[in-house]
């Protein structure tokens, strides 16, 4: 995909590249993260994690799942429709000064073109009239 390419709906539902929390699981939303990601019912996703307690044992899958919560991001509130969305948000998510420092410098970047953009065409030795009647 082209980077600044917007991503069609169907594209959106198909496409998952990265393993979220879902915003809308059970408990933490580990195990509908997980389903989701690999096309996976939820109910089997549940099922086997209940098996998997029960074969491990208790603590150690209550264990798992709490790491699995803390180290999981989760899933983005809005559809991310380009991979700068994407790679805006896994940044913002990693770390929130980092994220604050690339807007910070984008803009910054932003400002310093639009500033040489107004002493070019405010400069004495620019010719309006040249300009306006080709």
């Amino acid at each position: 995909m082209a980077k600044g390419r917007t991503m069609t709906h169907r594209e959106l539902e198909t496409t998952r590249t990265t393993l979220y929390r879902s915003r809308s699981g059970m408990i933490c939303g580990v195990c509908k993260g997980i389903a989701e990601y690999y096309g996976f019912d939820v109910f089997w996703t549940r099922v086997l994690a209940v098996a998997l307690a029960i074969f491990v044992g208790i603590w150690p899958a209550v264990f798992l799942y709490i790491v699995a919560a803390m180290v999981m991001k989760p899933e983005p509130v809005l559809p991310l429709e380009t991979e700068d969305d994407e790679e805006f948000y896994h940044s913002y998510s990693g770390s929130r000064s980092m994220a604050l420092h690339r807007l910070k410098r984008t803009y910054d970047s932003l400002d310093r073109r639009i500033q040489r953009i107004e002493n070019a065409v405010t400069a004495r030795d620019f010719d309006w009239d040249e300009r306006l009647n080709r």
